[in-house]
């Protein structure tokens, strides 16, 4: 009985039954969204990770992509690569030119195939001598695709692989409060006493270092959600010419006078992208990198007129609207292409962490409960709790990775974007 001066001397405490705790809440939050459509997320983790290397991979799939950097002087011959081109492929119709991604690399060419669909060939970037040819889908377009839009159309895919930046967004949050004082975590060892504290201890020291990365694929991702659902930037600067009627050799004659123009309207451009002649315009296109820093070859560009080899038009990706500008420097920072091979190895680790991330959640989760149950923790008894603890999520989350399986060969059949 308590009275009004308080309990009585040697009662039991009386025990207050409120409302769970906040932070049992929280911790409830963070593993609802690691753990549901963990399949969905680490698949996307993991092809995305991939995807930063992918044109190394197919460099050491493909020989004819591959130069021996002592043999390469001086800047892009792209008069040289596309003569070669057009000589080698008489029938096939040149899209563009893409300068090599690194040291060691080719010129890559893409192909209109008189048949349909597209095809690569590989040219040294020097002398312009063709190297082979290539399949228009390797390991880039694979996990390209698997990575931003399951295989699936990109009116589709997209949102649905972005969307998952929400879900990255609520487990990021809540991590705050589950980890108290985080900060502090840093240089925190990894314990291998058992699987469970080793896994709990890497969750949390990957967590804490990658932070910035998770914050940066945050961002990257909703911007990539907002764009799919309605709001894409303003197109970018466009010059209006018509086609220009004249034959695959022709139009690749016609590139040195087009190039000389570009070079004298922006000596400080350097070119990564040539775009040639449409159906639909008679222009070509130079596309790549000056003053403006964190933006994609297109955003700094210059039209010619193919038959005149007059420039028409010079765009500067420093005059790009706020929107235009976020657009354009959203590539680059996601995928870490921005300073070379030194930001892909970085991109790539903290990919390969945020994708551990994703499975030792799983896995803590698993190991706690078979603790409980005092069950060995096994690989199968820890897939299997796994398994069932994701709920009927498990299915649409296993179902769209299988979809970017299951679709995959119609992109050998598509040969377009």
């Amino acid at each position: 009985m308590v009275d009004a001066a308080g309990p009585r001397i040697g009662a039991a405490p009386a025990v207050r039954r409120g409302k769970p705790k906040a932070a049992r809440l929280w911790w409830a939050v963070h593993q609802w969204v690691g753990l549901k459509l963990a399949i969905l997320l680490s698949f996307v983790f993991l092809t995305g990770t991939i995807a930063v290397f992918s044109n190394e991979i197919d460099w050491l799939l493909r020989p004819a992509m591959r130069v021996d950097p002592a043999t390469v002087a001086g800047p892009v011959d792209w008069a040289a690569v596309a003569r070669n081109v057009a000589r080698h492929a008489p029938d096939a119709k040149i899209a563009n030119l893409d300068a090599p991604p690194d040291r060691g690399f080719a010129v890559t060419a893409t192909v209109l195939l008189p048949e349909g669909g597209r095809a690569f060939v590989y040219a040294h970037p020097t002398t312009g001598v063709v190297q082979g040819d290539g399949h228009w889908v390797g390991a880039k377009r694979i996990f390209r695709n698997m990575h931003r839009h399951l295989m699936m159309p990109v009116k589709w895919g997209v949102p649905i692989v972005s969307s998952l930046a929400v879900l990255l967004l609520v487990s990021l949050v809540t991590s705050f409060v589950v980890y108290k004082k985080w900060w502090r975590g840093f240089f925190r060892p990894i314990r291998f006493t058992d699987a469970r504290t080793a896994f709990g201890d890497f969750h949390r020291l990957a967590g804490v270092w990658t932070l910035w990365f998770v914050v940066l694929m945050i961002l990257t991702g909703v911007w990539y959600l907002a764009e799919s659902t309605g709001l894409k930037a303003p197109p970018l600067p466009r010059a209006r010419m018509e086609a220009a009627r004249l034959s695959p050799s022709e139009i690749a004659a016609r590139l040195p006078a087009s190039l000389a123009a570009a070079q004298a309207a922006n000596p400080d451009l350097r070119i990564e992208h040539v775009a040639f002649p449409t159906a639909k315009s008679g222009a070509f296109v130079f596309q790549g990198q000056d003053k403006a820093i964190l933006v994609r070859p297109r955003a700094n560009s210059v039209w010619t007129d193919a038959a005149t080899g007059q420039a028409r038009l010079l765009a500067d990706g420093r005059d790009l609207s706020v929107h235009q500008r976020i657009s354009e420097m959203a590539d680059p920072l996601h995928f870490g292409t921005w300073g070379g091979l030194t930001t892909k190895i970085v991109w790539f680790l903290f990919g390969a962490l945020l994708t551990g991330l994703s499975v030792s959640g799983v896995a803590i989760y698993s190991l706690r409960l078979l603790r409980a149950e005092r069950r060995p923790g096994g690989l199968r008894a820890v897939l299997a709790r796994a398994w069932v603890g994701m709920g009927w999520w498990r299915w649409p989350a296993l179902g769209l990775v299988l979809t970017a399986f299951v679709l995959l060969p119609q992109v050998f059949q598509m040969g377009g974007d």
